[in-house]
């Protein structure tokens, strides 16, 4: 009858009705006497009861009025009673009919009693709700985390009711720019100011956290708030993006700590999902370098598009393990091979792609740390990046794969150092075999994309700098007016993808270039990691150690030689750079694969020799 787990509660609530049926009867008697109570007929309504009580009893426990709490009252609750109401009223009437006791009863009472039940019913539990609620979560709450929210759109209108409900949030007020909805309450609370009254607010209502709820927020403003908040010791966080809000991803009350792709203020990546269903569902794909962040989240984008089999390939077996580890966890239905080889190894090449036969292959294998490639493995940079790249390109065109795609780098424009301007003849070996095939049977596209930073990649700036914010400091910065551009690993992922899709409209060999927007500041990046940790720049110093070498002050996405065509994405551009030949790609082959070993300096000179734009040591630094 009763649920075991709310069995007392249960009986609270049924003996509550049963008092309230008496009471309905009782009051539609006493006002139809005009409140005179002496005029009440307590002998007929001692009368009436026996058959009344049991008859709304049976239908209250038969339409299950008392499985669910009080606390959770809602409009299907009272639909519940409205119909348990209703329907022991027309049994009462049929009973009372049979009995010939209607014409006794008066008709005004018949009608007002039902009426008078349900908004003792209904109404005792919406109070008890109320009363629950503001207990619970206003009283209760308000020793927890109080908190201002930055905005007072719907997102935060969302967040704002999410929020009621839980234990661990007090919301105070909230902060609007928009003047028309200034001392307005939304769901019940109050816009209190504009964004730069922050600091006031904070101040008076002893606030803690700021939760911005502003998804369309401008990063400058992200970064003003963060300042603010540095200041004044407080932690500010941030509702999830509209992406992953529309995508399902996330809710609006998930919210977490900003980050600093917030503050970049790149905008969402929109892909031609037909297009690259198109390109890669039901596809072999190849992916080189899978155990680094970029051939990674390549890999995770690519699962998106349903792929036959994706084939992942990686020299780090530490590396490949945990990729391996993470990806059968999280992407069970998809058929992957974890394969362990390097790409210069054309034996192990030639095993793979009988075994697998790719239609696809997206090349990141690549040696990237500057600094680490200019002195003692510079010939190591060529070999791998260059040579790797050959050999691959070389077995991608014997067994007919339709697009491979490089992943290359804005260090590969005007280069300066060994890895820049080994990316870059990387480049012009896979524009010489794409040449090289046009006057032939092969069908292989090649396809170059090149951009700059990611947050987060491995040996990336990043890393390094929250490392040393956790061991306490300092920070160290190269130069202060040193820049760079960056984007997000999966921003960087996903243009790869694009551009892998997009390339072959031009007959192949097209270097895609991607809109990195403005760069930035290296100084200010490390400013914003310091405030993201929770503290100010007098907590921590950056000290400037200068440029290191094969280091640049400035990066640049085109060489001066080279201009851009516009494509139909907003986000990628085709670099119209200097064309190399298939009599270039002989030569060249003919050179390195006779070469051994060499020394640094000796390897500078030949990459010299075959990239002019290359400024070894940084002579010409731009």
């Amino acid at each position: 009858m009763f649920g075991n787990k709310y069995g007392i509660r249960s009986v609270i609530a049924f003996s509550h009705d049963l008092v309230a049926v008496v009471l309905s009867w009782l009051l539609a008697f006493l006002l139809l006497s005009d409140f005179n109570i002496s005029a009440i007929p307590f002998a007929l309504l001692l009368d009436l009861m026996p058959w009344i009580l049991p008859i709304q009893a049976v239908v209250f426990l038969w339409l299950g009025l008392y499985r669910g709490l009080w606390r959770y009252a809602s409009l299907p609750d009272l639909k519940r009673i409205t119909v348990a109401v209703l329907l022991s009223i027309a049994l009462i009437t049929i009973v009372f009919w049979n009995l010939g006791l209607l014409g006794v009863i008066p008709y005004s009472v018949n009608v007002l009693a039902p009426i008078l039940l349900l908004m003792i019913m209904g109404g005792s539990r919406l109070v008890y709700r109320a009363w629950k609620e503001r207990r619970l979560y206003s009283l209760e709450n308000y020793e927890g985390k109080l908190v201002l929210i930055l905005g007072a759109g719907s997102t935060a209108v969302n967040l704002v009711k999410d929020l009621a409900s839980s234990r661990d949030w007090h919301v105070v007020g909230m902060l609007d720019d928009d003047p028309r909805k200034l001392g307005t309450r939304l769901r019940g609370v109050r816009v209190l100011g504009v964004i730069d009254d922050l600091p006031h607010w904070v101040h008076k209502l002893n606030v803690g956290h700021v939760i911005i709820a502003m998804p369309s927020l401008s990063h400058r403003v992200h970064r003003h708030v963060l300042e603010m908040c540095s200041e004044m010791g407080i932690k500010a966080m941030i509702v999830p993006s509209y992406q992953d809000l529309i995508s399902g991803k996330t809710t609006v009350s998930q919210i977490r700590e900003i980050q600093l792709d917030d503050l970049l203020g790149r905008a969402p990546v929109v892909l031609d999902d037909e297009g690259l269903h198109g390109f890669l569902t039901g596809k072999t794909v190849l992916v080189t370098g899978a155990g680094g962040s970029i051939g990674a989240e390549l890999c995770r984008q690519i699962i998106a598009f349903e792929p036959a089999h994706l084939v992942l390939f990686e020299l780090n077996e530490y590396a490949l393990y945990c990729v391996q580890e993470e990806f059968q966890a999280e992407f069970p239905d998809t058929p992957m091979s974890f394969v362990i080889g390097d790409i210069k190894d054309s034996a192990r090449l030639e095993q793979l792609f009988i075994q697998f036969s790719p239609s696809v292959v997206f090349h990141a294998a690549a040696y990237k740390h500057v600094p680490l490639m200019e002195n003692e493995n510079a010939w190591q940079a060529v070999l791998n990046n260059v040579m790797g790249t050959y050999v691959l390109a070389s077995t991608a065109i014997r067994h007919k794969v339709e697009k491979f795609v490089l992943v290359s780098t804005d260090k590969a424009v005007n280069p300066v150092n060994i890895m820049g301007a080994s990316k870059r003849l990387a480049e012009m070996v896979c524009q010489a075999m794409q040449q090289s095939i046009k006057n032939h049977e092969q069908i292989t596209c090649f396809v170059m994309v090149r951009f700059g930073n990611v947050l987060g990649s491995a040996g990336s700036v990043i890393p390094k700098f929250r490392k040393q914010i956790a061991s306490g400091g300092p920070i160290t910065v190269t130069h202060p007016e040193m820049t760079r551009y960056f984007m997000s690993i999966p921003e960087a992922a996903q243009l790869v993808l694009q551009a892998g899709l997009m390339g072959g409209s031009k007959g192949g060999g097209e270097i895609f270039v991607m809109d990195m927007g403005d760069p930035v500041k290296i100084r200010e990046l490390a400013s914003d990691l310091i405030r993201l940790s929770g503290l100010g720049e007098d907590d921590m110093r950056i000290i400037y150690t200068g440029l290191r070498p094969g280091e640049k002050l400035h990066e640049e996405l085109l060489s001066a030689n080279e201009n851009t065509v516009p494509t139909p994405h907003t986000k990628l551009r085709i670099a119209q750079a200097p064309e190399v030949n298939a009599q270039w790609l002989v030569a060249f082959v003919t050179r390195f694969e006779n070469i051994k070993t060499m020394d640094d300096e000796e390897a500078r000179k030949e990459l010299a020799r075959w990239v002019p734009e290359y400024s070894p040591n940084g002579e010409s630094v731009h």
